[in-house]
């Protein structure tokens, strides 16, 4: 349902709003670079810098603009389990494909927390959820055990954006879980060593700059070519790595501006990239010819 690629698309801004007309620049580049989805309002869409009506509207957008070309996995978490719900089935209202989910932060909910929380969200919509557990923003992971309760009891969990850093939790999950449940990798180096123990893709925040080159090393390892996935790793990880000089959106969102495809503009408590690591960015992706 979510294998491949999904570009966890940035949100442009410009004056201080969103930039609709950038942000069908970018989904229709997605499009053509042949992804399988996108996914708006997520951390490097700066969900936490928008207000409730622009979340709503990017999802939207992203529905619109991707006219059914490829999926749209929309952002829809919070640490209020009101608020989730909320986003959830404005997301299906939109015409969301699914809606990711991630670990409540900041409240560090226990385990049975964390299960209640997805549980709830999951009888307030049809829609098929992804959960997200990324332990370094959120402060809490979702365990193994709990995404097999979840997986088991919620028909409609189907799958988790895995961003813990840890290839060894992939294994673990994979032991408890069915074939059928998705797991993506939330981190762009760890994609090929995730996929080699069982995941099916990624949700890559590489992708806004070069969705084609990730597209194909995902095909490329799923179509039993790992060599040919490597090359194409070994190629990219620079990319990689420089994308995560600083906190993210805020390298990936310098590095299109320096493109010509959007404003470099953040709200705050996001600020630009730093004169040292900007020219760091711009020798990297000068260097995969994509600089105007």
């Amino acid at each position: 349902m979510f294998t491949g690629t999904y570009t966890a698309i940035v949100t442009p801004f410009k004056n201080g709003q969103i930039d609709e007309s950038a942000f069908r620049r970018l989904i229709k580049l997605q499009i053509s670079a042949c992804v399988d989805g996108i996914v708006p309002v997520g951390t490097t869409g700066e969900s936490p810098a928008v207000d409730y009506d622009e979340h709503i509207r990017l999802i939207e957008l992203s529905v619109k603009f991707a006219a059914g070309k490829i999926k749209v996995l929309a952002g829809a978490g919070s640490n209020s389990t009101k608020e989730a719900i909320y986003l959830t089935e404005h997301a299906e209202k939109a015409g969301a494909d699914g809606v990711l989910h991630v670990a409540p932060y900041y409240n560090k909910p226990s385990q049975e927390g964390l299960f209640q929380h997805f549980r709830e969200i999951a009888r307030h919509t049809r829609l098929p959820i992804v959960l997200y557990s990324i332990p370094g923003r959120c402060g809490v992971e979702i365990g193994v055990e709990t995404v097999r309760r979840l997986a088991g009891e919620c028909k409609n969990i189907i799958g988790l954006k895995e961003a813990g850093g840890s290839a060894d939790r992939v294994s673990q999950l994979r032991a408890v879980l069915s074939p059928r449940f998705e797991i993506l990798s939330g981190d762009d180096s760890l994609t090929l060593p995730f996929m080699s123990l069982g995941a099916q893709g990624v949700i890559s925040v590489a992708s806004n700059v070069v969705p084609r080159q990730v597209s194909q090393m995902v095909k490329a390892f799923a179509a039993g070519q790992p060599r040919a996935a490597a090359r194409i790793h070994h190629r990219l990880y620079p990319l990689f790595k420089d994308l995560f000089i600083e906190s993210n959106p805020v390298p990936v969102k310098a590095a299109l501006a320096m493109m010509g495809l959007i404003e470099e503009e953040y709200r705050l408590p996001l600020t630009p990239i730093s004169a040292k690591n900007r020219e760091i960015l711009r020798a990297t992706i000068k260097a995969f010819g994509i600089l105007k």
